[in-house]
């Protein structure tokens, strides 16, 4: 990550690490820049987190980071921080006027659980469904992954 991207992101980090007290949070042996940097090697690659090349801390250190960041909202915190950033770049004002929304019917193997899929009964699909909504400039806003529920279903689930 360069020296400009991490400026941007970096007090959000440091102000993460500044809240946390309590047992273990006193010896912080890594880097954040290092953590985020192997965060997104992992992303960027695709490898599990045993795979994380040596240059970086532990895998289950910077899986445990990655962890809390995202179950904390820290993540989703700096994903709109950047968001804002581009918004007025273009002019645009950080507050949504307008949005698009998408979604997308998706196939799953054979080896996914029938819990965690669904039919979707006007395109025959048994799978999952994916919702994106972006702003206008097409930047993320949310993304939203559940199983199909066909509208027969819903009817008979309600009686």
């Amino acid at each position: 990550m360069s020296d400009a991207r991490w400026a941007m992101i970096e007090p959000v980090f440091t102000a993460w690490r500044a809240r946390r007290t309590g047992p273990g949070t006193a010896a912080r042996v890594h880097d954040l820049r290092e953590i985020v940097n192997a965060i997104l090697y992992v992303n960027r690659t695709g490898i599990p987190w045993e795979y994380l090349p040596h240059d970086f801390p532990p895998y289950k250190t910077v899986y445990d980071y990655y962890a809390k960041w995202e179950n904390d909202g820290t993540t989703l915190q700096v994903h709109d921080l950047l968001r804002d950033k581009i918004r007025r770049f273009h002019g645009r004002h950080t507050e949504l006027t307008a949005a698009v929304v998408d979604a997308q019917s998706v196939k799953t193997s054979a080896n996914v659980a029938e819990t965690s899929q669904g039919i979707d009964a006007g395109k025959k699909i048994k799978g999952r469904k994916r919702h994106l909504i972006t702003d206008t400039l097409g930047l993320g806003v949310v993304v939203k992954c559940h199983a199909h529920v066909s509208r027969d279903a819903r009817v008979t689930a309600a009686w």
